[in-house]
């Protein structure tokens, strides 16, 4: 069995602990508006349930979470701004238990013991101990997560014990990606301007079936992971997401494998992915026994064969924007 063991991340929270923190998570976009990637951003991908966040917030460290999921994509939440209820602006989202310190630390007047921890890239704190600006998330080393747990004392002593002690029973439904496909097809069926067959078509979509599972059908013949070729245990799984995609994009045959619902709901949740020759990514945040059990040995993952070009296409999308998997932080990824 392959052990996972706890990560520290760092999040600074200047415009937005007041809500996040007393609601339980974070948020942030998923690249930056001219649409480059933002590897502060980015790392929200490799937060896995149980690791640690260290919340920093007008000069002071003030509160410490344990994330209670793995990323998923949600909109951004209605607090953040004063009209609209963004559906348009999807970002990323982990649920995290949050506890406020009674103690908080004003980390500037202790660089005298950070300042050698911290690292070269991605570092959280100026020299002076001031919050990096350009920085949302980032992680942190044992040794430098461990000097501030020491400085804090035994409130972060506690909590972070508490945290692995409960870490079995931490994961939680990605709550807002449900409301945000919810929305997707409420919106769906009240669109007096799609005809009542593409919008039944669309709605089965959803759950690969329907006229998805036909035009896929006609590409795929087997799961790609399992074998299985019993058309009644598989399901058309999108390639694009379908709360991503475009209704035609929902319907494409070509953004769409075969796969057992084990492995649909692996590659729905960026648990796993395919590169263009169809090999397996694995995203580091899997948990291993849990995938080996549900058909894919991640130390020997398989390939699966290979993709017509529009396939390819859409498994891009896939690995950009879905898998769990920074490339800033897992070579190749």
């Amino acid at each position: 069995m392959l052990e996972m063991r706890m990560r520290y991340w760092w999040v600074n929270q200047n415009q937005t602990y007041r809500h996040e923190v007393p609601r339980g998570y974070l948020w942030s976009p998923k690249r930056k508006k001219n649409r480059a990637r933002n590897p502060f951003y980015d790392f929200m991908r490799e937060v896995a349930p149980g690791d640690a966040v260290f919340s920093f917030a007008d000069t002071l460290l003030k509160a410490i979470g344990i994330a209670r999921s793995h990323a998923y994509e949600a909109p951004k939440p209605l607090e953040f701004g004063t009209t609209g209820a963004y559906w348009d602006q999807i970002g990323w989202r982990v649920d995290v238990g949050f506890v406020e310190l009674a103690g908080p630390i004003r980390p500037a007047v202790h660089m005298q013991v950070l300042a050698p921890l911290l690292p070269d890239r991605y570092a959280p704190l100026t020299a002076a101990g001031k919050g990096s600006q350009s920085i949302y998330l980032t992680p942190l080393s044992e040794a430098l997560a461990g000097a501030l747990v020491d400085l804090i004392g035994r409130e972060a002593h506690d909590l972070l014990l508490g945290g692995r002690v409960a870490e079995s029973g931490l994961a939680q439904p990605a709550i807002g990606l449900v409301q945000w496909e919810e929305h997707e097809l409420a919106r769906i069926r009240d669109d007096p301007s799609i005809a009542e067959t593409e919008r039944e078509a669309v709605v089965l979509a959803r759950r690969g079936q329907g006229l998805f599972k036909e035009r896929v059908l006609r590409i795929e013949h087997a799961c790609r992971i399992t074998g299985v070729d019993r058309i009644e245990h598989l399901r058309a799984s999108h390639c694009k997401p379908w709360r991503d995609a475009s209704n035609e994009e929902r319907l494409d045959g070509e953004n769409g494998l075969l796969l057992t619902p084990n492995a649909d709901h692996l590659f729905d949740r960026g648990f796993i992915g395919f590169d263009d020759d169809g090999d397996v990514l694995i995203s580091p945040v899997a948990h291993p026994e849990s995938l080996a059990r549900l058909g894919v040995d991640p130390l020997r993952p398989p390939n699966v064969g290979k993709f017509t070009s529009r396939q390819r296409e859409f498994l891009t999308y896939h690995r950009e924007y879905v898998l769990l998997r920074s490339p800033y932080l897992t070579p190749g990824g």
